[in-house]
């Protein structure tokens, strides 16, 4: 039924129970998955000039979350007999990142946590899973924990 699974991830509860379900799906269906995790490149973008010093800085710990978070979901997945591809992604906004990633991928089905570590943004912008619901013409199936 579903051949490709995106599962978007940032290391939260909420999106290691979305791994567990994805797992599980692409057990069930042999669906191939690709974990995404998005980072944003320019951070300081239209801060100014004197937060570019942290730039290298800021890309360095945001790499290292993100392989921190990949490498758990590869860990996961492989508990339950699942070969994950694992990619970090670029986006200004995570859902753009997600959205880029599912066109580069050709999934057809997302599955993402409800909610995550990123609680400000939630607040400001609102959820990123809203934004993907919003955007994306493929099935999403959202894990609450």
């Amino acid at each position: 039924m579903f051949k490709h699974i995106l599962v978007p991830v940032d290391g939260s509860k909420t999106s290691m129970l979305a791994v567990s379900k994805a797992a599980a799906l692409a057990k069930t269906f042999g669906s191939a998955v690709t974990a995404l995790y998005v980072i944003d490149p320019y951070p300081f973008t239209g801060v100014g000039a004197d937060f570019a010093y942290g730039q290298a800085q800021y890309l360095s710990a945001a790499t290292a979350e993100a392989n921190s978070a990949l490498d758990a979901t590869k860990k996961a997945m492989a508990e339950a007999g699942v070969q994950a591809t694992a990619v970090v992604g670029e986006g200004h906004a995570v859902h753009d990142g997600i959205l880029r990633a599912l066109e580069n991928t050709g999934a057809d089905l997302i599955v993402m946590g409800s909610h995550g570590r990123r609680g400000l943004e939630k607040l400001v912008l609102g959820s990123v899973t809203q934004r993907v619901l919003g955007v994306v013409h493929v099935p999403v199936l959202v894990v609450r924990d």
